[in-house]
């Protein structure tokens, strides 16, 4: 059982008890208080349930998170003192670094119930960074637009609905090359690329873009067009695999340069448990990939049989991988993303690439998910976005932080825009959860889109994490 299944079950058992509990109190005060009482404090209960625990997290907001970064990394040495933020004096920055400030941030009463946020002021790129309702511990602040003011000494720090504790410690990474570079990035599903990446491939000088699945699963939306669960999955994988190889095209990369790959949505798993064994679609009544393959600009090994196993995919890969010879490559991270095709989509690059001719010079992998809170990156549309939860000091990470100008910000909403998955409206129970929170909690939405999306993946920065360069070698 993964370590997300872990943390689900044991919140959903807690749930229960929970649920045990309020029954018994409705019941006990209806008898022995009046009868109407149960039905107003079971309103009341389910409105705070959705004002201000509805969210998935699945640790203490108390816990400390655990980051080791790589030896020898950069410690320029910083005080705060009356919410200003200064450098030692000599210490300069490296321009480009991306900037991590460790401090503790402790929530005030009233940050139990509305989400604390740290504010960065004093030059031309303010910002906001929010963190759990009450938190209580060690949190990593994203200070990378904001070198020149830290260097200048006018940054200045202040928490709202939380206070800022102990003397911070800020780290320097310094980043490989990304701009004039080739560029592949590795999507399990069309939108996977764009959420997580679309700033940097938008900016390289080639970049390509692999979708590995036709994401047709879950598709109730087109069902309710009056069509079967069959032909809706079908539709939504050929919407998906048009939205892989067309969407790019927004931010200049040529069609020449989108794959979709085809193979079927949560089976990539059981692809990786038996490599010769074909997998079909769970819910499109399929065995052959190349219903999804049609508009890709070139046949692929897969194309031959479109089987899809395990080996068919990294025979496609390899092939990609010669064919584009990416000097960086961006694909799901391997413990921060726990989605089983997202974990399943690193393994896959890493076993396609051993032993391969060619070899990237930089690795950059991304967390679209994650086990622990599925509210990351907390806060608001266009804010700022402090570093993850991470309880493993046994791992070193090294983040990296790409900026994303407002315009950018707006053209990668665009791009979500265009994705069929991110389109149909929010259920009623999210509506009125949402609805709920603005009111009680001072929670918004997005103006690009109703999906969480758009919240969680248009902000200042996109974050990434360095697993190889060249610079790490030497």
């Amino acid at each position: 059982m993964s370590r997300k299944q872990q943390l689900l079950k044991r919140h959903r058992r807690n749930k229960r008890v929970g649920l045990l509990l309020a029954f018994v109190v409705l019941v006990l005060s209806g008898v022995l208080v009046a009868w109407w009482l149960p039905l107003v404090l079971a309103v009341v209960g389910w409105v705070a349930h959705e004002a201000w625990f509805a969210d998935h997290l699945f640790y203490s907001p108390g816990d400390d998170y655990q980051y080791s970064f790589p030896p020898f990394t950069q410690q320029p040495k910083v005080h705060l003192h009356g919410g200003r933020l200064r450098l030692d004096e000599g210490v300069i920055l490296d321009d480009g670094a991306t900037l991590i400030l460790a401090l503790r941030v402790k929530s005030s009463w009233l940050g139990r119930f509305v989400d604390p946020v740290v504010e960065l002021s004093g030059g031309d790129v303010p910002d906001r960074q929010t963190f759990e309702r009450g938190v209580d511990g060690l949190r990593y602040l994203n200070l990378s637009e904001q070198g020149a003011v830290l260097s200048r000494g006018e940054l200045r720090l202040r928490g709202r609905f939380c206070r800022l504790l102990g003397e911070p410690t800020l780290w320097s990474f310094t980043s490989p090359p990304l701009h004039r570079q080739r560029v592949m990035v590795i999507a399990p599903h069309a939108d996977d690329a764009e959420l997580a990446a679309y700033g940097l491939y938008s900016q390289a000088d080639e970049t390509w873009i692999v979708t590995l699945t036709a994401g047709e699963i879950e598709a109730e939306h087109y069902q309710r067009m009056g069509l079967d669960g069959v032909e809706a999955a079908r539709l939504k994988g050929r919407l998906r695999a048009w939205d892989s190889i067309a969407v790019p095209r927004w931010a200049g990369v040529p069609e020449s340069r989108c794959v979709q790959l085809g193979y079927f949505c949560l089976q990539l798993a059981a692809m990786q448990a038996a490599p010769d064994q074909p997998q079909g679609s769970r819910e499109a009544d399929l065995s052959d990939t190349r219903l999804f393959r049609r508009m890709n600009p070139f046949v692929l090994p897969g194309d031959a049989d479109g089987a899809p196993t395990w080996t068919n995919l990294l025979a496609d890969l390899r092939e990609l991988l010669l064919k584009a010879r990416p000097e960086v490559i961006v694909l799901p991270h391997p413990t921060l993303d726990p989605h089983a095709d997202h974990v399943c989509a690193h393994d896959a690059v890493m076993q396609a690439l051993a032993g391969l001719q060619w070899q990237p010079t930089t690795l950059l992998g991304y967390a679209n998910h994650l086990h622990d809170n599925d509210r990351w990156p907390m806060g608001n549309t266009g804010e700022g976005v402090a570093l993850p939860p991470v309880f493993d000091p046994e791992r070193p990470m090294h983040p990296l932080s790409l900026p994303l100008s407002v315009a950018l910000q707006r053209d990668k909403a665009m791009a979500l825009g265009m994705m069929h998955d991110l389109q149909p409206p929010l259920p009623l129970k999210r509506r009125l959860r949402r609805l709920i929170q603005g009111l009680l909690t001072t929670r918004i939405g997005s103006a690009y889109g109703e999906n969480e999306f758009f919240r969680k993946a248009v902000r200042r920065h996109e974050l990434f994490w360095l697993m190889k360069s060249a610079e790490r070698q030497n």
